[in-house]
């Protein structure tokens, strides 16, 4: 049996609908929105309430506490790190070894050249910094046993996907509407990871259960840039973007003039100067080490298609919906 953890969000939704449901129990403080009858309410902050049993051949962590909004800040700690510890002594009181921990590409930091997994750590944020805490309490956990347990933990970028109310849907929303302009050249690369392939990862994982400490990052080949990703949209839904281009300079000014009117109103608005150079920045993984034991049954494009096909060229009347920064 596996054990899910955190299994009524996006990913951990997408997973059981893969696993299939008689293969595995869904842990979450959250019900369910589509897989109730195998669903056990219960928080990770309260040992308690983690029940799993002694017939988990796996346990797959994916609970976390992720929005940029956490207040206050401290349950980054509570849930992310001190709920870690909570999963691992439970299992170490059942006898079971092997774990599957969702972190993030966020213990990098901002701003790295194409780091790979041995990139030195920088996390920028609270959650950056709790799920490198956390990884390093599963090392910990790991060392008492290395000959028995098995650690894999996988270093996710940001994750698109059917359903999703994130960063990239709001992106791909911006472009679809045809009324998109590229602010600054567009030649800065994102790298993206569709839902679909990130359970897949997850569930090699659960097949080949290999005892050691694994650590991967994850990411869907080949990056696109900015041009690339409009141009593809462009194709797919039949549109034509405005060619000129707004000047970086200028996309900047903008933005802080909302910054202005946000701070003067108390009101958030979609546009920040932050965000402006969040969308002009090269964010790029190195991927090759999961790439070489995985082949992605979707391709980036065949994603991003799934993903358009699904929200905005026959959407679908669908009142469950994940959402996340």
């Amino acid at each position: 049996m596996i054990y899910i953890i955190g299994g009524s969000g996006f990913v951990g939704s997408r997973l059981i609908s893969e696993i299939g449901e008689k293969n595995c129990i869904n842990i979450d403080k959250n019900k369910s929105p589509f897989y109730n009858s195998i669903t056990i309410l219960g928080n990770i902050m309260n040992a308690s309430e983690i029940k799993i049993e002694s017939n988990a051949k796996t346990v797959v962590l994916l609970a976390a506490e992720h929005r940029d909004d956490i207040s206050p800040k401290s349950l980054y700690y509570d849930v992310n790190v001190e709920g870690t510890k909570n999963v691992l002594k439970k299992m170490d009181d059942l006898g079971i070894k092997s774990i599957i921990f969702t972190s993030s590409v966020a213990v990098y930091g901002l701003n790295k050249n194409n780091p790979d997994e041995n990139f030195p750590k920088d996390p920028f944020n609270h959650y950056g910094k709790s799920k490198w805490e956390a990884e390093k309490v599963l090392k910990d956990w790991f060392e008492s046993d290395p000959i028995n347990k098995s650690v894999t933990i996988i270093r996710p970028t940001v994750i698109f996907g059917e359903r999703n109310r994130g960063n990239v849907y709001n992106l791909l929303k911006q472009i679809s509407s045809g009324r998109f302009m590229m602010i600054g050249k567009g030649l800065n690369k994102k790298s993206m990871a569709y839902v679909g392939n990130i359970v897949g990862f997850i569930q090699h994982h659960i097949r080949v259960n290999k005892c050691g400490f694994h650590i991967f990052n994850y990411v869907d080949k080949p990056d696109f840039s900015m041009i690339e990703l409009t141009q593809l949209i462009e194709k797919k839904m039949k549109i034509k973007l405005p060619k000129q281009k707004i000047p970086y300079w200028l996309g900047i000014l903008v933005g802080h003039c909302f910054d202005l009117i946000s701070f003067t109103f108390r009101k958030k608005n979609s546009i920040s100067a932050v965000r402006v150079k969040k969308f002009c920045a090269t964010t790029q993984f190195e991927a090759s080490r999961a790439h070489k034991i995985f082949k992605a049954p979707h391709t980036l494009e065949e994603g991003l298609n799934k993903t358009l096909e699904y929200e905005f060229i026959n959407p679908k009347d669908d009142e469950i919906l994940f959402y996340s920064e």
